[in-house]
């Protein structure tokens, strides 16, 4: 009996080499195992791989802002590029999505209500809100708009702003009164004034920052202060919670200190050093 099965059919899927390509996706793949870094010799020991072949690898994607190299133990390690990146395609970039969780659990721990203030024009737009959980509390009303130059939000959205953003807005600048307002703002990393809106508020705003470093919402608290002889979060407190709560929906927005870790340094690898050819005397 002969065997009428039909012939293995080969695979038929263009195949492409892009050597240099796997050559940096192999170096990236390695150092991400490698929080310490490597220096170039060990990268191309454990790649089995000459150094010259890598080198000009190493150099791109370190001009490209994806490779760091420590200047003292001359290792190399990956930067967050790949965390910026991939947060530019999922849902974390949305502000809104991402911050509501948090402001609940903020509303909750302080027992006061919160907002979130986004750049509208030359004005500012309450774009999410979390109201007290509370027997009693105050509130404002979503897609409410703000007074960039006079409120606590919109102070905090122009000291953390890119200056060149803020002169857009205000072509004229600013008074000289508010611009070392906005300045001591920039400082301490927060503002808080007596509400423009209600008597006996007091709002309390810190900045949200986005993956790229810049700043893309002020999240607040219009802070009442409860005269009753129950337990209360105080001012300060409720301060401390606001940083705490501004902080992780930025990280979750992809933010991180580029003070401590920079998303696109200079060159740090030196270039390579040329040898002379000896030139050859004629007898």
């Amino acid at each position: 009996m002969t065997d009428n099965a039909p012939p293995a059919v080969a695979d038929k899927s263009p195949s492409y080499a892009a050597p240099a390509l796997e050559k940096a996706i192999d170096v990236i793949e390695l150092l991400s195992a490698e929080p310490q870094g490597l220096t170039i010799s060990e990268i191309a020991q454990r790649l089995g791989r000459s150094i010259s072949e890598l080198f000009r690898i190493i150099v791109v994607l370190d001009r490209r802002g994806w490779l760091h190299k420590d200047g003292a133990s001359d290792r190399y390690r990956v930067t967050y590029r790949l965390l910026e990146i991939a947060h530019r395609a999922t849902p974390a970039q949305e502000l809104t999505h991402v911050a509501t969780p948090l402001m609940h659990s903020l509303a909750a721990a302080t027992v006061q209500s919160c907002h979130l203030v986004v750049v509208n024009g030359t004005r500012g737009l309450i774009v999410a809100r979390q109201e007290s959980p509370g027997n009693t509390g105050f509130a404002v009303r979503l897609g409410t708009e703000i007074d960039l130059l006079t409120s606590c939000s919109g102070h905090v959205l122009l000291a953390t702003m890119e200056e060149a953003r803020r002169k857009a807005l205000f072509p004229r600048g600013v008074s000289k009164e508010l611009a070392e307002r906005l300045k001591r703002v920039r400082a301490q990393g927060y503002e808080t004034l007596p509400s423009a809106r209600m008597a006996g508020v007091s709002d309390i705003s810190c900045p949200v920052y986005g993956f790229d470093g810049h700043v893309v919402a002020a999240l607040t608290i219009p802070f009442l202060v409860a005269i009753d002889d129950a337990a209360h979060v105080s001012h300060g407190e409720a301060l401390e919670m606001l940083k705490a709560t501004a902080t992780a929906i930025s990280a979750s927005l992809g933010w991180f200190d580029r003070v401590e870790a920079p998303v696109v340094p200079s060159l740090s690898i030196a270039s390579p050093v040329r040898r002379r050819r000896a030139r050859t005397k004629l007898g």
